[in-house]
């Protein structure tokens, strides 16, 4: 969610007065200017079952005094706070997730949730899939819009610039060369690409760190992958290219409706790469699409796993294909200015009462 938010701010600083309000990881709210954009990090004495208790924040967020106010779901603070101080603005509310794990949690929370998509003049999806598997949205189909995410292809097309870094990588790891780019966390299914490992002759790199990271790494040693599989931890957004350009086929095995889009399939596809995720109830399919961009297997499923990614190592014209017709995709539907600009003509039809288009 934060990338997404931080794209969206970049594509709409300078078209709109725009002011965010987040919460600090600390007691102390300090305003700065971030990439050009007004940033509040409100106060926080910590926080309970991930939610940051800010006192503040319904006071900062009624003092904006703003046209709209749009809130970024799931976040209860934000929800809370709305609902505290019931700002007249017109209300736009973007529906990330469902909460999927916390299922006491997510009961109590409900009522209030409701609450606030039952005010909110339109609530944004990324994909066409919420309004059809997400039973939050039910009531509010008639003021839902599809406003998809988009990224900054710039530092993805550009392979000449990467082709040394490239081969560094293919060098130094081996080919062919699979690549994995996420949070360690349980919905993005990597034990079972870590299972498929033992039946495909390839090198997998693991980008991204989280709670997982040791359960991963004992799994690994114990299965006998040193070889073939390596947890790199977290590598910076500028170096990311580098990696995606190297590898020649980009892998998110997801299982859980929690990666309810995967921006890293945005990343891959810009690079030319064909991507091999999961048909999950979420965006993630629709975003790389069976046999045009990359190849869909249901998820937990190793045995699809492994023939889709076998199938793709075999066939160099096919993974060609595919990851041209990713790239033409996202320059199509998932660049950044076109999402700031999908979302402005969101906030112009609330400002004017209009119905969503």
């Amino acid at each position: 969610m934060e990338t997404v938010l931080r794209h969206l701010c970049l594509a709409i600083r300078d078209r709109v007065d725009l002011r965010v309000l987040v919460a600090n990881t600390s007691p102390v709210t300090r305003r700065e200017t971030i990439e050009g954009v007004s940033v509040t990090r409100v106060g926080s004495w910590g926080t309970v079952a991930s939610t940051s208790l800010c006192p503040t924040f319904p006071r900062l967020m009624r003092a904006c005094e703003a046209d709209i106010v749009h809130l970024h779901e799931p976040n209860p603070l934000a929800v809370f706070s709305y609902l505290a101080v019931r700002p007249r603005s017109k209300l736009v509310v973007s529906f990330h997730s469902e909460i999927v794990r916390q299922r006491v949690l997510a009961r109590a929370y409900r009522p209030f949730l409701m609450e606030v998509l039952r005010r909110a003049d339109r609530i944004i999806v990324g994909s066409p899939a919420p309004l059809d598997h997400w039973s939050t949205l039910a009531p509010f189909r008639h003021k839902c819009a599809i406003v998809p995410f988009g990224i900054d292809t710039r530092p993805f097309q550009d392979e000449e610039r990467w082709a040394a870094r490239a081969r560094d990588i293919r060098r130094r790891y081996g080919e062919p060369l699979l690549l994995f780019v996420g949070r360690l966390v349980y919905y993005k299914g990597l034990e079972y690409l870590i299972e498929a490992m033992r039946r495909i002759p390839a090198r997998l790199l693991v980008i991204g760190d989280g709670p997982l990271r040791e359960r991963f790494q004992r799994k690994i040693e114990e299965d006998g992958l040193g070889e073939k599989i390596a947890l790199l931890g977290e590598r910076s957004p500028e170096h990311l290219p580098a990696y995606y350009h190297a590898c020649d086929v980009f892998v998110l095995p997801s299982t859980h409706r929690s990666e309810a889009f995967g921006i890293v399939q945005l990343e891959a596809m810009a690079c030319g790469k064909p991507v091999v995720s999961t048909n999950l109830p979420s965006g993630v399919p629709w975003v790389n699409r069976d046999g045009e961009t990359g190849l869909v297997v249901p998820p937990r499923d190793v045995d699809a796993l492994v023939r889709a990614i076998r199938l793709l190592l075999a066939h160099s014209e096919l993974r060609w294909r595919l990851g041209r017709r990713g790239r033409h995709r996202v320059h199509r539907e998932f660049t950044r200015d076109r999402m700031g600009d999908r979302m402005l003509a969101v906030y112009e039809e609330v400002l004017k009462g209009e119905e969503p288009r």
